[in-house]
Formats: C-alpha cells, sequence, structure tokens
C-alpha cells in the first residue's frame, strides 16, 4: 500500500480510527459465532463421549479470548500519539498477539495432555454420531470466518488480523482432523478419536508458537525484512543532494514502522539546504513506503563511520575566542562580518567573511590569508582557514 502524496497527521488519525473501528467489527462476528460454537462442541462433545470434539470446543473457547484480546488492542491502537505513547499506540496489537500466542499455547498443552492420557486409556468409548453433524458445523463455521477476516486484513494491511484469519483456517482443518477422528472411532477405531485430539493440540501449539514469537521479534524492535529496508534505502540515494546513506535502521510497531537514517550530503552545505534534504528524504519514505510513519534524519557532512570523530571539539564561543585573540596581532585583520565553522575529519575549518571594502587585491588577501592561517596554526583542533568578501 502507497499512501497519497497529501496525506496529513489528522488523515492519518482517521485512518487509524476506520482501521480500529473495522477490526473491532470482525473481533465482535468471530467472538459471537466462537462463543455458540464452542457451547455446542464442548456440551455435545461430553454428551457423545467425544474428547477430539471437545478439544475442539476448548480450542473455539479460547479463539474467544483471542477475539477479546483483538477488540481490545484494536480499540488501543487506533488511539493518536500523546506524550506517554509517542510512537502512536500500535504495539497494543503487538502485546495482543503475543499473549493470543502464549494462550494458545498453555490451550494445546492442555489439549494433548488429555489426550495422551484418553489414548492410552483402553476402556475408551465410542463416541455418538452427532458429534460428526458438530463437527462438519465446526468445518464452514472456521472457514467463514476466515475468508471473512482475511479480506479485511489485506484491506486494512493489519498483521494481527491476518494472524487471526490464519487461526480460523487452522481451526477449519483442526476440525477436519475432528471429523475424520470420530468418524474413525464411530466405525469402531476407538484410539482415533484420542489421537485426533492430540493431532489438534500439537496445531494449536504451533500457531501459538508462530504468532508469540513474531510478536516478541516485533517487541525487541527487529527491522523490516531486506526487501523493504532495500527499497528504502534506494528511495533515499534517488533524492538530489544526497551522496549515501549508512545507518539505517528500522522498527515495526503494530501495523505501523519507524525509521532513522544517516544520510551524507556535500560538507559545506548551508544549514537550511540540509534541513530541506532531510524534510524531503522524510516526506519520500511516509509518501512511498508502506507502513512507515516515523522518519527521523541525520544529516552527515562526511561518513561519520570511516571518517574521525568531531565529538570533544569546542563549540562557537570557544572557537572565535580562541581565533580572533590570535589574530588581533595580524597586520590587516579586521572584525569579520561572519566566521562560518566546518567540522570534518575531527578538525575545525573556519570562513571568514570579510567587508567587500577591505578587499584590495588578490596577493594582498593571500598574505592576509596565510598570516592568520600562522597565527591559528599552534590550535590542535585548527585546520583550515579561508577568506571570503562580501
Amino acid at each position: 500500500m502507497i499512501r497519497a502524496h497529501g496525506d496529513t497527521a489528522a488523515e492519518l488519525h482517521v485512518q487509524r480510527m476506520v482501521r480500529g473501528r473495522e477490526t473491532r467489527k470482525v473481533a465482535l462476528v468471530s467472538g459471537m459465532v466462537n462463543f455458540c460454537l464452542s457451547i455446542v462442541q464442548i456440551v455435545v462433545g461430553l454428551i457423545a463421549n467425544s474428547a477430539a470434539l471437545v478439544a475442539d470446543g476448548i480450542h473455539s473457547a479460547s479463539d474467544l479470548f483471542s477475539d477479546v484480546l483483538v477488540w481490545f488492542a484494536a480499540r488501543h491502537a487506533a488511539q493518536a500519539p500523546d506524550a506517554d505513547h509517542p510512537y502512536g499506540h500500535g504495539r497494543f496489537e503487538t502485546a495482543a498477539t503475543l499473549g493470543l500466542g502464549l494462550l494458545l499455547s498453555l490451550v494445546a498443552l492442555g489439549i494433548i495432555w488429555n489426550g495422551v492420557e484418553r489414548l492410552l486409556d483402553t476402556d475408551r468409548p465410542i463416541p455418538g454420531e452427532i458429534a460428526l453433524v458438530v463437527a462438519v458445523i465446526g468445518i464452514a463455521a472456521k472457514e467463514s470466518l476466515y475468508w471473512y477476516t482475511i479480506m479485511v486484513a489485506r484491506r486494512l494491511n493489519s498483521d494481527m488480523l491476518r494472524a487471526n484469519a490464519w487461526h480460523h483456517r487452522s481451526d477449519a482443518l483442526s476440525s477436519v482432523v475432528v471429523l475424520i477422528g470420530v468418524g474413525g472411532a464411530v466405525l469402531g477405531f476407538s484410539y482415533m478419536d484420542a489421537l485426533a485430539a492430540i493431532v489438534v493440540g500439537l496445531m494449536v501449539l504451533k500457531i501459538g508458537w508462530d504468532l508469540g514469537w513474531g510478536a516478541l521479534s516485533e517487541l525487541v524492535d527487529t527491522a523490516l525484512d531486506e526487501q523493504q529496508v532495500a527499497e528504502v534505502k534506494h528511495l533515499i540515494e534517488a533524492i538530489d543532494g544526497v551522496r549515501s546513506v549508512h545507518m539505517l535502521r528500522t522498527r515495526r510497531h503494530g501495523p505501523e514502522a519507524s525509521a532513522d537514517v544517516h544520510v551524507q550530503v556535500a560538507p559545506r552545505l548551508s544549514v537550511s539546504e540540509g534541513h530541506m534534504i532531510s524534510q524531503a528524504v522524510e516526506d519520500r519514505l511516509k509518501q512511498q513506503v508502506d507502513s512507515i510513519t516515523d522518519v527521523t534524519v541525520h544529516i552527515d557532512p562526511e561518513d561519520d563511520e570511516d571518517a574521525p570523530r568531531c565529538s570533544g571539539l569546542p563549540l562557537r564561543t570557544e572557537v572565535e575566542k580562541a581565533l580572533v585573540e590570535r589574530w588581533q596581532s595580524v597586520e590587516g585583520f579586521v572584525t569579520p562580518r561572519e566566521i562560518r565553522l566546518h567540522y570534518l575529519g575531527g578538525k575545525i575549518d573556519a570562513e571568514l567573511m570579510l567587508p567587500l571594502e577591505c578587499y584590495v587585491d588578490r596577493k594582498t588577501t593571500e598574505t592576509l590569508q596565510a598570516g592568520l592561517f600562522a597565527a591559528a596554526d599552534s590550535i590542535s583542533w585548527f585546520r583550515r582557514l579561508r577568506i571570503l568578501y562580501r
């Protein structure tokens, strides 16, 4: 998804609100279906002596809790950034997904344990045929939820809803396993019902692991995938004035993402031009990269990964004081209109802007420049001097 050129903070907030409303609607529909289905499956499973159907009912009940988590996360994730959450509330979705993964894993272990106990029990009851009917109903209900949820997930580009959709699809597959297990038990292979319960438990455990690991990866600031990072770098390098890109870092927070990057530009650009380039980088990424809503750009006059560091060098007041003290005794020196400082290669270069009326000829300027340079050459952080007139 590529956002339109004119997206503003207000429009982004509206998009979040719409996203949250539609996500809550999906969670509500799913919750109602899972509530009804879990009751029917558990009650019929107990009456018909089907461990597999009871396991599927517990699975559906856990889905109901997951729907509550999705609803809660969608409500909070739609809120605009505030003082306590300057990057927005997108990670409520991530936290909910992690909670869902842990919940499913615990439920799965319980199902597997119960299935193993039943499998080892030699006196296993034969399920009633009504369990077959309920298993078919479960397949139809879960598959319908999958298609409904995945369509909304694709429209909203929501990883949480996409995960929930595949959760519904796995539920449908687990109900197929239940149908096979119950059918086999009805035909006289009683162990198949218990075996089906164990298989359902393993499927639920796999889903819980995948959801939990993905959410945990996001919470520890895992970057966007390599293809997206390469796209971001290509977009930045294509901007006029950008010489190179380094220290590009990205991270996700729910359905959105942020990026911070060091961009190298010409070493003697004005502050305003450097700022304009950084603004262009920010605008382009927000406009053209799916999910990126926050960009921090650090402008570098040189590749600070390789060049000597300038940290620890004195700032303007101290620099001007040290230079002017040494230049006062140089013949021809006058108070400059402006002193421009360039922090490059671990040293400081200075440019003196002298009044135009002080210009005599080139030779006089070269003599003055040589004298000023000699006077300041003993300063450890001083490197070059250039005289300009205006």
